[in-house]
Formats: C-alpha cells, sequence, structure tokens
C-alpha cells in the first residue's frame, strides 16, 4: 500500500491510503472485533459491512468528491472471499448488503496477491499474535483464494492477480505497469 501511495504521490496525485476493516475510529474499534473475538458468521459479515459504511462515509467517498485517489487495503471482495469463500455465507447475503452499503461504488482497479498459503505462512511475522483469520486451517484458505479467483475471472475488467511468488522488486514494477492506463486517463506522468 505503501510503494503505491508514493508512486501515486510522485506523479502528483492527491492519495489516501486506508484499510478495512478499520479505516475509521469506529472501523478500528468494529475491527479488533471481528479479528480477535468469535461470533455468529452473520454477525461477521454485518460488522465488516457496518465498518465499510462508516469508511465510505467519513473517508472514501469525502476523498473521492475532493477528486483524490483512494486506496484500500481490502474491499468488498474480501467480504466475498472471506465470509462467503471462506465461512461459506450465501454470496446472495453478500450481494445484498454490498448493494445496500454501496450501490453504486467498485474500485477501478482492484489487485490481488496471489500467492500459495505454505508461502503466505512462512511471510507472516512470527513475532506479532496471528489474529482469528490467519488462524485458520488449509481449507479456509483454499476456499478464500478460489472465492477471490472466481471473483476475479467474473470481474477481469478491475482485476490484477499478480504472482506474489516474484521478488518484491518485480511486484511492484508490475504494480506501477499497471497503474499505467489509469494515470493516463487523468493526465498523470507514469510512475
Amino acid at each position: 500500500r505503501e510503494h503505491l501511495q508514493q508512486a501515486l504521490q510522485a506523479t502528483g496525485q492527491h492519495v489516501v491510503s486506508s484499510r478495512e476493516p478499520g479505516g475509521t475510529p469506529l472501523g478500528e474499534a468494529l475491527r479488533e472485533l471481528l479479528l480477535k473475538q468469535t461470533m455468529h458468521l452473520e454477525t461477521e459479515a454485518l460488522l465488516m459491512f457496518a465498518s465499510r459504511r462508516e469508511h465510505l462515509a467519513q473517508v472514501i467517498e469525502p476523498a473521492l468528491a475532493r477528486g483524490d485517489w483512494v486506496i484500500s487495503d481490502r474491499f468488498s471482495d474480501a467480504s466475498f472471499a472471506y465470509q462467503g469463500g471462506g465461512r461459506h455465507l450465501s454470496i446472495e447475503k453478500l450481494e445484498t448488503l454490498e448493494q445496500w452499503v454501496h450501490p453504486a461504488l467498485q474500485p477501478d482497479l482492484t489487485f490481488l496477491f496471489d500467492v500459495p498459503l505454505e508461502v503466505a505462512r512462512a511471510r507472516l511475522d512470527a513475532s506479532r499474535e496471528l489474529d482469528k483469520f490467519e488462524q485458520e486451517r488449509a481449507d479456509f484458505f483454499a476456499a478464500t483464494r478460489a472465492e477471490y479467483l472466481r471473483r476475479a475471472a467474473q470481474f477481469p475488467q478491475r482485476f490484477r492477480v499478480i504472482d506474489s511468488t516474484q521478488d518484491i522488486d518485480s511486484i511492484r514494477q508490475q504494480l506501477i505497469q499497471m497503474l499505467a492506463p489509469l494515470l493516463a486517463n487523468t493526465g498523470a506522468e507514469s510512475a
């Protein structure tokens, strides 16, 4: 996220960088609950979308109204992947929540950093406590990944799947190349 923000700022863009769940004081409080507390699956999905609604109202929509670029570490696709794919909540219920919370707003570009579970786990910082999602079993992550990839196939105009087994410099170069068409539409120099 920081690399993208710096690259966009280098082209003169105003950038707001945030995360989900979180991004606002209420969102961060909900994040603590969501990452640490066991709860009913539907409660988890509702809290994710509650956090998202607040994030939209307080951060994303005002930034877009100003003409700023917004980088969000996760958005609704993550709910489809984690609550839908991993936890098996009905995709129809998630679509209903998505239509209620942000009926006309989707990202212009979604980067999906695809990496095998073994590689992802090896890269985790061993010095920090794992959240409840990071502690899930391999089948949860296989289903989450499958749903992300299904979403990428469903919305190829906005998804860019990146093989994240590559070194960080290669990934960063790809990100900049993938941003170039959006930057061209704004009249900005390439990063």
